[in-house]
C-alpha cells in the first residue's frame, strides 16, 4: 500500500528563495533516483508556508528514504532556515467516499 506524506515547512523570511532552492535540489535528485517515490511535489502556500507531499510505495522506500543522502543534503541545507521545525503528518484521516478520501 502506498504511503503519503505532508510535510509543512515556515522559511524564515530572509531565507525563503535558499530554502526553495535547496527543495528543488534534492526534488530533481529524488525524482531521478528513487524509483519507490512516486510523488515528491512542493507547493506554496498564500501565507508563505511550503507544502511538500511525498508518496512512497510502501513503509519500507520510506525508511529508504529517511536514510537517503538526498535527505541528509536537506536538512542540512535548511539548517538555521526555518521559523519553525518541519511538521510532517503521515496518517491519513481518510473519510467519505474510499476513492476520494485518501491520497
Amino acid at each position: 500500500m502506498a504511503v503519503v506524506i505532508v510535510a509543512t515547512l515556515f522559511p524564515v523570511p530572509e531565507h525563503r528563495d535558499e530554502v526553495i532552492a535547496a527543495i528543488e535540489t534534492v526534488q530533481a535528485k529524488v525524482h531521478a533516483s528513487d524509483d519507490d517515490c512516486l510523488l515528491y511535489a512542493l507547493h506554496e502556500g498564500r501565507d508563505g508556508r511550503l507544502v511538500f507531499v511525498e508518496k512512497y510505495t510502501s513503509m519500507d522506500a520510506v525508511g529508504a528514504h529517511s536514510k537517503s543522502p538526498e535527505l541528509a543534503e536537506l536538512v542540512a541545507a535548511l539548517d538555521g532556515k526555518l521559523a519553525q521545525p518541519m511538521d510532517v503528518q503521515l496518517t491519513p484521516h481518510p473519510a467519505g467516499s474510499a476513492d476520494k478520501g485518501v491520497l
